[in-house]
């Protein structure tokens, strides 16, 4: 928890203890059902909550933006994301009934009101969003693929509506076929932990 209030000084009494109550959600209820590895738990502050922040490096969404979290698995980056933009709406999915009650479980707990989740497939999704955002669910050309249905022509945004993705190694390839119109941030830029040496955010306008 200290990592995020270091580098999130800002952050608001209420902000403050519903990061804080992560933890405990998320170590209860991996118990039950695996959404995070085992051995993953003691870095939950780092390697799934300041990872999921991170893509307010590249965007601040504006109060009353819509996103869309594709594939959250138990709730990242949505869940953060929801704490640290309260005026923004957040909808998660993901095609795992378990995963969705996680879900479901962890913003009730935390009183998130800006959350809605449901258990589907990107292709059943049918709702117009500013952003879809997602962390290594697939390629970034089959994402594409898959959410552009779904992103609003109407901008409120100081970026193009499109989609942010938090990815990791080589992406080379990957972004070839967009070369000319992806933005990509190298996250040790912004944080100096080992983590996130390898880790980008990945933009792209839809």
């Amino acid at each position: 928890m200290e990592v995020i209030r270091r580098y999130y000084p800002g952050l608001s009494e209420t902000q403050l203890a519903q990061f804080a109550a992560l933890y405990d959600l998320y170590a209860d209820w991996n118990t039950k059902i695996n959404v995070i590895s085992r051995k993953d738990i003691e870095n939950l502050y780092v390697h799934h909550v300041l990872h999921s922040l991170s893509i307010e490096k590249m965007i601040r969404f504006k109060s009353g933006s819509q996103i869309l979290d594709v594939g959250t698995g138990g709730g990242f980056p949505g869940i953060p994301l929801a704490i640290f933009f309260p005026g923004v709406q957040f909808h998660l999915i993901d095609s795992i009934s378990k995963k969705i009650k996680v879900v479901q479980e962890v913003v009730n707990a935390l009183g998130l009101k800006n959350v809605t989740m449901a258990q589907c497939r990107m292709e059943e999704e049918k709702q117009l969003y500013d952003f879809a955002v997602s962390r290594a669910v697939m390629p970034l050309p089959e994402l594409v693929k898959l959410v552009r249905k779904n992103i609003k022509k109407e901008q409120q945004n100081a970026l193009p509506n499109g989609l942010i993705c938090l990815k990791g190694g080589e992406l080379q390839h990957e972004l070839l076929p967009f070369r000319n119109r992806v933005v990509s941030l190298n996250l040790k830029d912004y944080y100096k932990e080992a983590f996130f040496e390898t880790k980008k955010i990945v933009y792209l306008p839809l």
